[in-house]
């Protein structure tokens, strides 16, 4: 029996401390997102065991609890709901953590597993990763919208294609392509409410990116076209917005500070995106495009096996999240992202290496049972239950999980240098659910194509090295595992 969203997020509220204990609730496509006041507080065990929980990254007094696409927009609705009126949720004293008791094998997993994630939270309090990680909190709240307007782009597409519905595709067209052409609006309202200044504000300024008539102003001897510099413009534009509006505020009077702060934030801000920022953020986001392209025409399975084989460390490192404003560069350019179907290629190494483990521990109940709980997940991009609950703690199968990746990558990637490139026209989903998303300068058709060979490439190598190398052992465990 499926367990409802107020079940779990009446279970999870008390684990996390309480009420008092929360101080914000947010959500992106698989995780609930929970910035908490004591860290002490959580129990992380009993969190991990909730049904309907996949997994759970706790990085400083952040958690992300991994609940799977859709199931976590209602979890969240809940969750938020139970904040305004929570009290009689608490567990009794000696009251069991809900989801029953676990075998010594999948809990001594859960232990390993936990130790890696406490040990990646320590690597990743860095100035650098905490940047990157605010990075990805502008980005993240964009994805459902990507998300939507990406499949009914791909689904345009197709009509037009076809010949079908004339009548209805200009519609669908205006209602798939609104949204990517204010993005960078919601990029610099997203990136003040981030960064600590008024949301509005940076949306002011970066609306200044999109609107038309920036077309009469000239910067550097050449004329600025709307959109100049996109996301990674409006990015910085908003980001001097803050900076300016936090100086104001230091500054002018409190009489004054209602009419000076806002004029003075809009203005500074405003020249400088016009006569510095658009045309520097154009020449980057210029760059990144052709280097892409360039990327996978001349070294296309070497760039496969390098990205493919390489995401799930940087996953681990905290380093991914600074891919998100490429990704979205790159699918404002040119309409998707040639990217992120070769990164989708670690998932992939990572579901054959874990039904590798499944058909070596043929006598470990425990650990085949957790397997058989996280594949569905796996299948279609959410990776967190596979990776911290079996292959990470294991050790080896990590790393034949990447070798995988890397050969499904170098399968996409040696179409691309036939011509045949796949992208996908959101982020976010991977796996199987990156289907609808896909495109190509050839068509749907043959991008899903070529990517169903890529994860059917990867399933196959995460498979045979994981069998071949794997002997059941697990790291810093002294007695063998059964294996078959």
């Amino acid at each position: 029996m499926q367990r409802s969203p107020y079940d779990t997020a009446t279970a999870l509220l008390p684990l996390v401390g309480g009420p008092a204990n929360v101080t914000s609730v947010a959500h992106c496509m698989t995780r609930l997102r929970l910035s908490v006041a004591d860290r002490e507080r959580v129990d992380t065990e009993a969190v991990r065991a909730v049904p309907g929980v996949l997994g759970l990254v706790a990085d400083g007094d952040t958690l992300q609890v991994v609940i799977g696409p859709g199931a976590v927009v209602a979890v969240t609705a809940e969750f938020e709901t139970l904040l305004g009126t929570a009290g009689t949720t608490h567990r009794a004293p000696g009251q069991p953590a809900p989801g029953g008791p676990r075998s010594a094998d999948s809990a001594g997993l859960a232990v390993r597993g936990a130790e890696l994630k406490a040990a990646r939270a320590r690597r990743n309090a860095t100035p650098l990763k905490t940047a990157l990680r605010r990075i990805a909190d502008v980005f993240v709240p964009l994805i459902p919208a990507l998300i939507g307007c990406g499949v009914l782009a791909g689904f345009n597409g197709l009509l037009v294609n076809a010949g079908w519905l004339p009548w209805l595709t200009p519609a669908l067209a205006a209602i798939a392509s609104g949204f990517m052409a204010l993005i960078s609006v919601f990029v610099g309202y997203n990136t003040a409410k981030v960064f600590g200044g008024t949301p509005v504000l940076g949306g002011a300024v970066a609306a200044i990116v999109v609107y038309p008539g920036v077309a009469k102003v000239t910067a550097f001897g050449v004329a600025l076209s709307p959109g100049q510099g996109g996301v990674l413009g409006a990015l910085a534009a908003a980001l001097l917005a803050v900076g300016v509006e936090r100086w104001c505020r230091g500054r002018v009077p409190d009489a004054l500070d209602v009419l000076l702060t806002p004029t003075v934030t809009v203005l500074v801000a405003g020249l400088a995106t016009l006569y510095g920022l658009m045309y520097a953020a154009g020449v980057v986001s210029t760059a990144i495009g052709t280097a892409a392209n360039w990327l996978l025409a001349t070294t296309g399975p070497l760039a496969g096996l390098v990205l493919g084989g390489l995401f799930l460390p940087l996953v681990m490192l905290g380093l991914h999240q600074a891919l998100i404003p490429i990704h979205t560069t790159l699918i404002q350019q040119q309409g998707y992202t040639v990217l992120l179907p070769l990164l989708a290629m670690a998932g992939a190494g990572q579901v054959g290496a874990a039904l590798a483990v499944y058909a070596r521990l043929r006598d470990d109940t425990s650990i085949r049972t957790t397997i058989r709980s996280a594949l569905p997940a796996g299948l279609l991009g959410v990776g967190e239950p596979l990776i911290y609950g079996v292959s990470l703690p294991l050790g080896r199968p990590f790393l034949t999980a990447c070798a995988g990746g890397a050969a499904g990558g170098a399968f996409v990637g040696f179409f691309a240098v036939l011509g045949d490139r796949v992208g996908a026209t959101a982020i976010g989903p991977s796996g199987w659910a990156l289907f609808p998303l896909l495109t190509g300068n050839r068509g749907p058709a043959l991008a899903a194509a070529v990517y169903a060979g890529g994860l059917l490439t990867g399933y196959a190598v995460g498979f045979l090295a994981t069998y071949v190398s794997f002997d059941g052992g697990v790291p810093s465990d002294p007695s063998p595992r059964r294996s078959g």
